[in-house]
């Protein structure tokens, strides 16, 4: 049976903490020039709908880090869907390559390709969870706090795919969040309901900036209209303008917090500058650790041997 990675939901606990693990062990080894050739002679095919930087960047850095190839589909080159199907795209890509990553719009579609493929799909990104993020989120927490199942972790804004992936990391680790939102953009309630019922931590939802994020260890946020909701900006804009995490939030929250954003970020919006170049700010550090996480899910996934 063909192993995926389309929501962090479908891994087990062990399989995450292996991940996590196996990210340190590449991160140590490309710091100490320690070079890897795990996937030589094999292909990522990489779909985008949506643009990209950290997505793509990582992902095609990696398989090379590793010693394999990727391949670019901009949403011009194959019309996923419509120049013909996504079933037909699966099948044939699974003659050439090895492993597909896709960053689509509908979660549908990228289900729709795993289960016509005969090789491995990764969710780069889908309207509904984005599981690579929240998987290199989670090992940048362990890496600058250790033990992230007893962490309280706040999101203050919409609850959007970041949030969905979230929810299913919570339940799977461990650890308490909170999601602080207006009211009218709480989470998929089929995400939180399967979450919370496998949760042995906490998981609530409230509108209410001080209540949420008192005492909060780390503070997330996204931006406040993602891809794809662009004509909804202006509105999303005034509704959000009190669940800006800023000096005011920072001083909520644990004196200690930390405080992350999987970027793009839109300064002085749904958080201030000085937040996001401040001293509890890891942002940057997020970013990088998507390579190495990235790269330990297509060595596990490929089955590489020296990743098992």
């Amino acid at each position: 049976m063909t192993r995926n990675l389309l929501s962090i939901d479908d891994l087990t606990v062990s399989e995450i903490e292996h991940l996590i693990a196996l990210s340190g062990r590449l991160k140590a080894d490309l710091k100490a020039r320690r070079p890897h050739a795990w996937l030589s002679g094999r292909t990522l095919a990489m779909i985008f709908e949506k643009p990209s930087l950290r997505t793509r960047v990582t992902f095609e850095t990696g398989i090379h880090q590793l010693g394999g190839d990727a391949i670019y589909l901009a949403p011009g080159d194959i019309q996923f869907g419509q120049r013909e199907s996504v079933a037909d795209i699966a099948k044939n890509l699974s003659c050439w390559v090895d492993v597909i990553v896709a960053r689509t719009f509908s979660h549908s579609s990228l289900v729709e390709l795993a289960d016509a493929s005969t090789i491995p799909v990764i969710n780069g990104l889908t309207d509904l969870l984005h599981p690579c993020q929240v998987l290199a989120d989670c090992f940048t927490l362990s890496e600058v706090r250790g033990d992230i199942s007893k962490l309280n972790v706040v999101f203050v804004g919409d609850g959007n795919n970041m949030v969905h992936s979230w929810l299913y990391a919570a339940a799977k680790l461990g650890f308490d969040f909170t999601l602080v939102c207006p009211a009218g953009y709480e989470p998929d309630p089929e995400v939180l309901e399967r979450a919370r019922k496998n949760a042995k931590s906490t998981l609530s939802v409230t509108c209410d900036v001080e209540e949420g994020t008192a005492g909060a260890d780390v503070l997330y946020t996204d931006v406040w209209a993602s891809m794809g909701q662009e004509a909804e900006s202006e509105r999303r804009k005034k509704v959000f303008a009190p669940y800006q995490v800023n000096a005011q939030v920072l001083a909520n929250a644990a004196d200690n917090v930390i405080v992350m954003h999987c970027l793009p970020a839109h300064r002085g919006e749904e958080i201030s500058a000085e937040v996001v170049d401040g001293p509890h700010s890891i942002i940057v550090a997020q970013a990088e650790n998507r390579l190495h996480l990235q790269k330990a899910l297509l060595a596990w996934l490929l089955e590489a041997p020296e990743a098992m």
